[in-house]
């Protein structure tokens, strides 16, 4: 009896609640439907925010395959999610996905064109896809929209740099410098401008000040030894080579420079020591192979001259001092129709020493 009863008062109430649904006005019905797709909409927004967040914590922990991943989902969730698309091109700029990120940072600006973040973020994008004029559009559109943010002003520098602008580097990497004194990077790379315009004592106080700023960025002293050698500054340009070596005791290129130095001084067993512990570290490293061949030559060893140029050629096919010391090797092993090719190609490639020997030894 009781479980007949209890079926009918279901029943019943079932029936009440079909009159209460058909009894609600047109305007209590909208409100009821309104309610009910807000309450769809803060389930799919807080769904949406779920998947930034976890894509947040996998770009902090540097797996950006993983992030990527999961700000695309938090888009597809939430097309109008205007951080999960600038941070899903962050992202892909860091995969080098470069052209993955002009789309997505396109999408994020048609939705907000003031966002100055992605301008500098899609400037990046063209930058990695050496599309340079769209890439100084951006910077400028970045920079007019915040005239306060370093990066944007450091990568346009760099663009500059890459373009060897270095007039134009100098201004915006001393812009970023007005903004963020502590920027050794700037600091660096303004005494790299310097260099590049031959202007060796600016250069020097730009790296010591970036040393300061911090003392163990290894490329700023291999960058500082690297000046004091043009200048003739053997003594200080090895020590900045013993500072790089005792912070990476791997830093090839620190071991390629000192060698370097020391051959100037014609120190050839020294400067051979750390031309070999450069190759033992990174054997591909065509700079490297060619100062050993040039060591070689020195020591009139020419079959291992020979063979070291050989190896720097066949590493970097656009090395043209590879080809002038190639040359040399052959011309003393009395191959003088292969010499003039290898310092016909060094001409060909830029090379002051290929042309003078090309000129002097060979005949068109």
């Amino acid at each position: 009896m009781k479980n007949v009863l209890t079926t009918v008062a279901l029943a019943f109430s079932f029936c009440l609640a079909v009159n209460a649904q058909e009894d609600l006005t047109p305007a209590e019905q909208a409100y009821r439907d309104s309610i009910a797709g807000l309450n769809q909409q803060n389930a799919a927004v807080a769904e949406s925010q779920e998947a930034y967040n976890r894509g947040i914590q996998k770009f902090s922990s540097k797996d950006y395959p993983a992030a990527l991943k999961e700000f695309s989902k938090s888009i597809s969730i939430d097309p109008n999610f205007t951080a999960a698309y600038y941070n899903k091109a962050v992202v892909e700029n860091e995969l080098e996905k470069y052209s993955d990120a002009v789309q997505t940072l396109n999408t994020l600006l048609q939705k907000d064109p003031t966002y100055s973040k992605a301008y500098f973020q899609r400037g990046k994008a063209y930058q990695g896809l050496n599309d340079f004029l769209n890439s100084e559009k951006d910077y400028e559109k970045s920079i007019q929209l915040d005239a306060k943010n370093p990066k944007a002003y450091y990568n346009y520098a760099t663009l500059k740099f890459l373009q060897k602008d270095y007039e134009g580097a100098l201004k915006y990497f001393s812009k970023t410098i007005d903004l963020d004194e502590s920027s050794a990077f700037a600091y660096n790379d303004r005494g790299s401008c310097y260099r590049m315009l031959e202007q060796y004592p600016k250069a020097i106080a730009e790296y010591e000040v970036a040393l300061k700023k911090n003392p163990n960025l290894t490329f700023v002293l291999n960058n500082l030894g690297t000046t004091k050698k043009r200048t003739k500054d053997y003594v200080g340009a090895i020590a900045a080579f013993n500072r790089a070596i005792s912070i990476d005791a791997n830093y090839y290129l620190a071991y390629n420079n000192r060698g370097a130095t020391l051959l100037d001084q014609g120190k050839y067993d020294d400067a051979e020591r750390d031309f070999l512990k450069a190759l033992s570290i990174k054997p591909t490293y065509a700079p490297a192979n060619s100062n050993l061949s040039a060591v070689y030559f020195k020591k009139k060893d020419y079959t291992k001259a020979f063979q070291f140029a050989d190896k720097a050629v066949k590493a970097d096919k656009n090395y043209a001092n590879a080809y002038v010391n190639r040359g040399m090797a052959l011309e003393m092993l009395r191959d003088q129709n292969g010499a003039c090719e290898d310092w016909h190609q060094a001409k060909e490639l830029g090379s002051v020493a290929g042309k003078q020997y090309y000129a002097g030894n060979c005949n068109d």
